[in-house]
């Protein structure tokens, strides 16, 4: 299901732009198979409908249907149909301070960790916060917390002796005042499945706790599952937004779109990945360039500006200039890359990559690739031309490769040598171009 929903669309939008120009038949039948795209990604069938019959509404203007390039007037209507469905009921988070945040959700959605992902979001934004430990049913959850406490440098409030969430709710408004806490995270209890204690108790500690903000986390692929969910919680306490959790492994938009129409809250962060700073602002613009294929290069720009250091970038610059680019060199990039998260997740981040097959970017070849390198002695890392026959025998048996797969990585890396001087001379888009026509 990973990239169903945006696989199936960029089908539909490839077939349109082989039209001369569109017609009412070509576009019913876009329309349709859009709408059975939106159903596979688990999107509601109302919210499909409704989108599908505006799509097509606005498709058969005269004016689209006179365009020169009909496809990309189909796909841009599509595109700002979307935009406008996510950003109509977006809002900002509460700028009140202190502002209480009540988090619910079932267990297994990953709201403690959402908490901690929060939290996280928070401190980087230079605001003081605390997370409160409010799941009493479930033994381990205040232990996981604290752990993920530590891991962030979040203080956490916890209370193992009260048996009332309520208590535990003032007790930790009291001592978030005394820290200073301008940000207060209540990790709420949850439950394998939507039950009346869960939301009666719910209720309660939402009326103890007085939340400005009170955000469902739900788990992304669940699909409709999640709008389920969020129906049940919404009818006990207000829900002023979601988390949509493990975004990573979604339909990319169904169970976000579904969410978003059914409970009228608006998505406010995705979590991205397991460790503590895989959390986004949902932003429309990059969620739907990335959905239909577009790519999302500012969120690319932005990860790499967070890891990136400008001395060292700079020296290889110069260093690619002289063609005195290294082993070393391509061993620190690799890592870099590593930094930035998933090679899978990366590529959907540029625009016309998201389709390329998993498999041709395996990283357990990376990973060979760098066992190999990391079996070189800095020498032969810094001048490949030394190794004899002799040397690539002990590499190939120290990486637990073979001759030939050293061999393979030297002949690749002389000829990414050679582009990479190319790139710093002449036209990188052009380049670029040659570089994905060897694939």
């Amino acid at each position: 299901m990973a990239n169903l929903l945006s696989d199936k669309l960029q089908e539909v939008f490839k077939n349109l732009r082989g039209f001369g120009k569109l017609s009412e038949s070509n576009v019913t039948d876009a329309v349709r198979e859009v709408r059975l795209a939106l159903l596979a990604a688990d999107v509601n069938y109302q919210v499909a409908k409704e989108l599908c019959d505006e799509i097509k509404q606005k498709a058969l203007g005269e004016e689209v249907l006179k365009s020169i390039k009909p496809g990309e007037q189909f796909v841009k209507i599509f595109h700002d149909e979307l935009i406008l469905k996510f950003t109509e009921k977006q809002r900002s988070l509460s700028s009140n301070r202190p502002l209480r945040i009540l988090l619910c959700g079932l267990n297994g959605a990953g709201k403690t960790t959402s908490a901690a992902k929060l939290a996280a979001y928070f401190k980087k934004n230079k605001e003081e916060v605390v997370l409160v430990a409010g799941d009493l049913k479930r033994p381990a959850a205040i232990k996981q917390l604290q752990t993920l406490g530590e891991q962030i440098q979040v203080p956490v409030l916890a209370y193992p002796e009260e048996t009332s969430v309520q208590r535990v709710a003032e007790r930790a408004q009291e001592d978030a005042k005394r820290l200073f806490a301008k940000i207060l995270i209540f990790d709420a209890a949850g439950r394998l499945d939507v039950d009346e204690d869960l939301l009666n108790e719910l209720q309660e500690v939402s009326e103890a706790w007085k939340p400005q903000e009170t955000l469902l986390v739900a788990d992304a692929a669940t699909g409709q599952t999640a709008v389920k969910v969020a129906q049940a919680f919404q009818s006990k306490v207000s829900l002023t937004g979601v988390i949509l959790s493990k975004y990573d492994a979604d339909a990319r938009g169904g169970a976000a779109l579904s969410l978003l129409q059914v409970t009228g809250c608006p998505i406010q962060f995705l979590g991205i990945g397991e460790k503590p700073d895989a959390l986004e602002f949902f932003m429309p613009q990059r969620v739907v360039d990335r959905l239909l294929g577009m790519g999302d290069i500012i969120g690319l720009v932005q990860k790499a500006q967070e890891e990136f250091d400008l001395d060292s970038g700079m020296r290889l610059q110069e260093k690619m200039k002289k063609n005195k680019f290294d082993l070393q060199d391509f061993l620190d990039q690799m890592r870099f890359m590593k930094k930035l998260g998933p090679l899978q997740n990366l590529l959907g981040m540029i625009p016309g990559m998201s389709h390329i097959d998993p498999s041709q970017i395996d990283e357990k070849r990376l990973k060979k690739v760098e066992a190999i390198v990391l079996s070189m002695t800095p020498l032969e890392r810094k001048r490949p031309d030394v190794m004899n026959a002799r040397r690539r025998q002990r590499i190939a048996k120290g990486s637990g490769n073979s001759v030939s797969d050293v061999n393979d990585l030297l002949r690749r890396f002389e000829e990414m040598k050679k582009m990479m001087q190319k790139m710093t001379q002449g036209n990188p888009e052009k380049l670029l171009k040659q570089m994905m026509s060897r694939r």
